[in-house]
């Protein structure tokens, strides 16, 4: 018991900060979202007249959430409980990467191993740490609701949704552990999974089967294979159903015991899924340090540029159903002009525009990822091999920022092809194709801040790199993204890049903001490749 109790405290030393950041964060969140229901949809009727939206359009149920008629309880969980699932699914994969694959990568876990711990208790521990870390999430959750005069019960329940979630993704997150060779394959895979899980959720909500009386929906069948969708399942607020928090926590639970399996049988690096065996010689293609980079990070960049494309597709889809709205229904196309008011839109153009900053978010990401591919290098000590030829450290690093530049670009423009496709399939003409394409340039300049600040923080102070790109990225976004949705106040979102984004109007695009933007990306980014002559490359 006192190694596994080391073990334990070992993982909250470790992950305080991080740990800190999720659970407050979601609570936060939570909290910000009772707030602000209360006050812009606390009236019943017009809840229903949103709802009456939602049902009729089915691209806002992939977004949102399964809409179970009015009511200050049943509203906010429909609002927010697919956001505040998807953090504690995301919190809990990375968390179990870190404490099995990445450790074992590093060549710690055989050095605990090879003492009384032996391979099961660190398992334990981390278990242990995923599921108290998923409690406090529910907790606070479930706080937040009462605080903000919300049913106890139906809060309790929401939070605990939420939590039997994370648990479930923390089964996954160690499974995928065990079938990948690194902890960046494992993370990959298992972060997708929750992506994928939410999109179930949200075809299963939007293919489902309206109620008589318009404002609520039983879900579909894809619905039901998702752990996002089993939490959606209880009915918060207006059924107030524990039996389907079953089924996360069986699955969480069975994900675990099999990672355990397989962990005592296989050999201390090895994993399920070989990574392939490698050429005996480069290719003439990969003759220089810009190739390379993009040959290290081509599985990242081809998973960000599929994601635009996706994203693109489905900008195309709810254009046309905007544009059917339009023409078949006054009373929902008023209610949808009062809803997209609320959230900061007023026409269909804008809400095209709404869905290029999701994939303005999926650049800023692709665009992220270069500087800390770049950081990762340094760290394992391959980047100091590079820069120690007649390469020199500024071109090496030079190639890592024109790659993260040229990869948003892609992003934007896969992005956009996919809208302009989607668009022309279904003769939607409420935002011409110009349109199209001109908003996708819009966000470059918030994307590109991404790429040149976190690029300052790897010259100035390397270990940061990483923390540091990730939590700026997340904060925008939640600030940028999600203020107006959770109350934030307008000064808040307003530090965000995503808040200064030109946005196509009938006047023209305002691009004041853009501007700003890319004089302050570029004077970070020339910083960083001045101070980058003087630094030394190591793995410090």
């Amino acid at each position: 018991m006192g190694t596994f109790l080391t073990l334990y405290r070992q993982r909250l030393r470790r992950d305080r900060w991080q740990l800190a950041g999720w659970v407050i964060g979601t609570g936060a969140m939570a909290a910000f979202a009772a707030a602000a229901v209360a006050k812009t949809y606390g009236d019943v009727a017009e809840q229903s007249s949103i709802l009456k939206v939602a049902l009729a359009t089915p691209e806002i149920l992939i977004f949102r959430g399964l809409a179970r008629g009015p009511g200050l309880g049943a509203f906010t969980f429909f609002e927010i409980y697919t956001f505040l699932a998807m953090l504690t699914g995301w919190m809990s994969t990375f968390m179990a990467v870190r404490h099995s694959r990445a450790e074992e990568e590093a060549g710690r876990s055989e050095l605990v191993s090879a003492t009384p711990a032996g391979r099961m208790l660190p398992l334990a521990a981390t278990v242990l740490h995923g599921v108290v870390a998923n409690v406090l999430a529910g907790a606070l959750i479930a706080l937040a609701f009462i605080a903000g005069n919300l049913d106890p019960a139906g809060s309790v329940l929401t939070g605990a949704a939420a939590g039997a979630v994370g648990i479930a993704f923390l089964g996954i997150g160690l499974l995928a552990g065990e079938f990948m060779s690194t902890s960046r394959g494992a993370n990959a895979v298992s972060a997708s999974l929750v992506l994928v899980a939410y999109l179930l959720r949200g075809f299963g909500d939007a293919a489902g089967t309206p109620g008589a009386d318009g404002m609520s929906m039983t879900a579909g069948w894809p619905s039901w294979i998702s752990p996002i969708g089993w939490g959606q399942q209880t009915f918060a607020f207006t059924g107030d159903r524990w039996w389907p928090l079953v089924l996360p926590l069986a699955l969480g639970a069975m994900c675990t015991v099999a990672t355990a399996l397989v962990m005592d049988r296989r050999d201390v690096g090895a994993s399920l899924l070989a990574g392939r065996s490698g050429r005996a010689d480069a290719r003439g293609a990969l003759r220089g340090s810009f190739a390379l980079a993009a040959r290290l990070q081509m599985g990242s960049i081809i998973g960000w540029c599929t994601g635009g494309l996706v994203t693109g597709l489905l900008t195309g889809g709810l254009g046309s159903a905007v544009a059917s709205i339009t023409s078949a229904n006054a009373d929902t196309t008023a209610a949808l002009r009062k809803m997209l008011a609320a959230e900061g839109a007023s026409t269909s153009q804008l809400l095209v525009s709404v869905f290029f900053l999701l994939a303005g978010v999926l650049a800023a990401a692709c665009a992220l990822q270069a500087v800390v591919r770049a950081r990762q290098e340094e760290a394992s000590g391959t980047g100091g091999w590079l820069v120690s030829q007649p390469l020199g450290r500024v071109r090496w690093f030079t190639d890592y920022l024109a790659l993260g530049a040229f990869t948003l670009v892609a992003v934007l423009l896969l992005t956009a092809l996919g809208a302009w496709a989607s668009l022309v399939a279904s003769g939607d003409t409420s935002s011409t194709v110009g349109e199209v394409w001109m908003t996708a340039i819009d966000q470059i300049p918030a994307a590109l801040i991404f790429l040149s600040v976190p690029a300052l923080v790897f010259v100035l102070w390397p270990p940061a790199t990483i923390p540091a790109g990730w939590t700026l990225l997340g904060a925008a976004v939640l600030l940028g993204v999600f203020g107006g949705l959770i109350g934030v106040d307008r000064s808040l979102q307003d530090l965000s890049p995503f808040s200064h984004t030109p946005v196509p109007g009938p006047g023209g695009t305002d691009w004041t903001g853009g501007f700003w933007m890319l004089g302050i990306a570029v004077a970070a980014a020339a910083a960083a490749l001045a101070l980058m002559r003087r630094r030394e490359v190591g793995s410090a």
